[in-house]
């Protein structure tokens, strides 16, 4: 069987590159950079390319693709989302700012391919997450859209999460 493509998506400091360090099989491939205006929310480096990790689920191979969260790096979103076949858009669920970020990618991204995708609910192992049903209501997102909890930092969490994307391709 033919490897699939999905694009890991999401706002500034939403999780991506955790989410595809968690499961990836090889070394990630990262185009991390030191932040130019010093550090916020507290990381120091950030994605300014893609993110490159590979995994097998089912005898499935997933090449993983994360993308920039900043939007002056938004030059290589539709690039990355070329041939798709899925996509996770990660929403840190502790940053209710990152929200109107989010709502946009998943715009940007359905505009690109017309293939499934899933709301990765991220952080929800810390203080202040709100849950998966209030991200849906704060996204405005159609009922038939997955909304799911996640630590990007557990595999076990992740492998669900990719997963329940599979189930739709």
């Amino acid at each position: 069987m033919e490897p699939i493509k999905i694009v890991v998506t999401g706002p500034f400091n939403a999780g991506k590159t955790e989410f595809i360090k968690s499961v990836s099989d090889i070394e990630v491939i990262t185009t991390e950079r030191k932040l130019s205006r010093g550090a916020k929310a507290g990381k120091e480096e950030t994605t300014v390319a893609m993110d490159y990790g590979r995994t097998t689920l089912n005898d499935v191979t997933i090449q993983l693709f994360g993308t920039p969260g900043q939007p002056r790096f938004g030059f290589m979103w539709e690039i990355l989302a070329k041939e798709m076949t899925g996509f996770v858009v990660m929403v840190d669920s502790t940053n209710p700012s990152s929200f109107d970020t989010a709502q946009r990618l998943i715009q940007t991204f359905r505009g690109f391919e017309s293939v499934p995708y899933i709301i990765a609910a991220n952080k929800q192992d810390l203080e202040g997450a709100i849950s998966p049903q209030e991200m849906r209501e704060a996204l405005e997102l159609e009922p038939k859209v997955k909304v799911a909890q996640c630590i990007a930092t557990d595999p076990l969490v992740v492998k669900q999460i990719l997963l329940e994307l599979t189930k739709e391709l």
